[in-house]
């Protein structure tokens, strides 16, 4: 909205007036955008006085986790209504995570675009971002920090808790651990595939603290939700409950020209990082929340995911890092309880889409549930010191990784955060499966496993393959994890002793292209260190296989040619690099 004087009186004129107002001349191309849109809205719909509402609804049948959207939708176009907004309902790139191939981290800097193009595009006033799967909500909050117009989230909430046998089964997390049993000979193929209907029970997202329920909590702690929205599970009634209010409160955004520009800042940033940490959340979260911050032009480094992780313990006792589901989570007092125990460590001068600082909803937020939700004083793993990894995501350095790799310490082995072990090496994803498991394979317990030729650009676009399953006569021998490493992501559902997102790729000519098995790797989480145990001088003299060269991605057109031409480094958030800050809302040319 911008000030203007009308008749010696300051009111706030909407953006959707520059399309639908009546302006000077013959009034033509107001008359075309009012006309066509009339179609059973009121006369006065489109007078300039109530505020348009996209929203940005990612539902789609081939996203599952996000197939319950459109009823959010509707209780949030109810709530619109009744602040005398009106409410439009803008389908948008849906990424379905279990299903599209390579992988959807390809596809997220076009939803991103996509959706930036047809939110300035459109006379849209203001945004309700639906989102659930792991892409779906970062990308929403891209294109609208691009766009810079008022903005909120509603996050389309967890599915119930999994129970197979008469235990938890998280989703994705039981699928690993369910995998490996049955590649141990421990667990029947039968057994296996009757789980998947006892995992997944009704609409909503992974259940577990993987990358969608991490990217529910980063929007909370940035300010962009209803505090104590994130986490509310798909089937609850509160959810409709809460999009109804999200519907008002976004009419009440656009009418005191509050925008994401105002929530977003670098005080709400940390404090996502803290959030995320005290969570146990994704490694997901580094990417997306870089790619957050460049779109607003706020400089965010690995650096800061390290030193401000560091500080926090982990107090939320949920898979992969635990034993429990985000229903449970919920029920024990939510994301708010758990922030109240690590107040002291945010920043409290961020204010949320409600105009008031986040930490104002911190006051009197009981844990109910011990078990689920750990105090400050008696935390599940307490903050990093000079001699222990600490919870937080932990940033590695060395030869190995000169603009750092990262590791989750809360899902790894205790045993192995400070490791020697020689490298298996396998260049491609295809090389993996067809050697895994020959029983000739030159492995041990103690074997580093390094994949490589899978980050943003060798792909492309840096897919979740890094939790590598274990060799069958490794798991036969009763071990279960073994440090991994690679240049790739892993879903935010898993587990294990794994360095990520390895940079630079050893496609853009990292280290990581010249390691050889039998390597010596040391890796050194308490110290932040990676390091490939092999003189510079040798290093010099080798050149990447001609099997990894070869099974990098040789895109000639399209979206992909256009990506790996363009993409970052994981190290700064793998968005493209003409897309980095923001070009605003402003459209100064017609279309009739």
């Amino acid at each position: 909205m911008v000030a203007e004087n009308i008749g010696g009186r300051s009111e706030q004129r909407l953006r959707s007036d520059d399309w639908y107002g009546y302006g000077d001349g013959d009034g033509r191309d107001g008359y075309i955008h009012r006309a066509w849109m009339r179609r059973g809205y009121p006369e006065d719909a489109f007078d300039g006085k109530r505020p348009q509402i996209a929203i940005a609804n990612t539902a789609s049948d081939l996203t599952p986790c996000n197939m319950h959207l459109d009823e959010v939708m509707q209780s949030v176009k109810l709530g619109v209504a009744s602040a005398g907004g009106i409410g439009l309902d803008l389908p948008v790139v849906s990424l379905g995570e279990t299903l599209v191939k390579p992988t959807a981290m390809l596809w997220r800097n076009m939803a991103a675009m996509a959706m930036e193009e047809m939110f300035r595009a459109n006379p849209i006033d203001g945004l309700v971002l639906l989102g659930g799967c792991d892409k779906t909500i970062p990308a929403l909050l891209m294109a609208a920090a691009s766009v810079g117009i008022p903005a909120v989230v509603v996050p389309g909430g967890p599915m119930m808790n999994g129970m197979y046998r008469g235990q938890r089964m998280g989703c994705g997390t039981g699928t690993w651990q369910l995998s490996e049993e049955v590649r141990a000979g421990t667990l029947s193929k039968e057994a296996f595939l009757a789980s998947d209907r006892s995992m997944i029970r009704s609409k909503g997202h992974c259940n577990t603290m993987g990358t969608a329920s991490t990217m529910a909590v980063m929007a909370e702690a940035l300010g962009m939700t209803i505090p104590g929205v994130a986490g509310t599970p798909a089937p609850d009634a509160r959810l409709l409950e809460a999009s109804q209010a999200t519907g008002r409160l976004i009419v009440d955004m656009v009418r005191e020209g509050r925008t994401i520009g105002d929530v977003i800042t670098r005080g709400s940033l940390l404090n996502a990082i803290t959030a995320i940490a005290a969570c146990g959340g994704s490694t997901n979260s580094v990417i997306h929340l870089m790619a957050i911050a460049g779109r607003l032009g706020i400089e965010l480094t690995l650096d800061d995911f390290d030193e401000v992780g560091a500080r926090v313990p982990l107090l939320v006792n949920l898979q992969p890092s635990g034993a429990f589901l985000m229903e449970d989570l919920y029920n024990a007092g939510g994301l708010l309880a758990v922030l109240a125990q690590v107040r002291d460590l945010l920043d409290p001068t961020p204010i949320t889409v409600t105009g008031r600082p986040l930490v104002e909803y911190l006051d009197e937020r009981p844990i109910w549930d011990g078990e689920v939700i750990a105090s400050r004083e008696a935390p599940l793993i307490p903050a990093a010191t000079e001699d222990t990894a600490g919870a937080g995501i932990a940033v590695l350095r060395g030869n190995l990784a000169p603009n750092g790799a990262i590791i989750k310490p809360s899902a790894a082995s205790p045993h192995l955060l400070q490791h020697r072990g020689k490298a298996i090496v396998f260049d491609s994803i295809e090389d993996f499966h067809a050697r895994v498991d020959d029983p000739d394979l030159d492995v041990t317990p103690d074997s580093v496993l390094i994949l490589r030729g899978c980050g943003p650009v060798g792909y492309p676009g840096m897919p979740e393959v890094a939790n590598l399953p274990l060799p069958q006569k490794i798991l036969a021998a009763g071990v279960r994890d073994m440090v991994r490493i690679s240049d790739g992501r892993m879903s935010g559902t898993a587990y294990g002793t794994v360095v990520l997102h390895v940079a630079p790729e050893a496609a853009a000519g990292g280290t990581l292209a010249l390691v050889q098995d039998g390597d010596e790797i040391v890796l050194d989480v308490p110290n932040r260190s990676i390091v490939l145990d092999v003189p510079d001088e040798e290093l010099a003299r080798r050149q990447p296989s001609a099997a990894l060269v070869q099974g990098y991605a040789t895109a000639t057109r399209g979206w992909e040619r256009l990506y790996i031409d363009h993409v970052q480094g994981a190290d700064t958030g793998a968005d493209l690099d003409f897309l980095l800050g923001a070009s605003g809302g402003e459209v100064s040319r017609e279309s009739h």
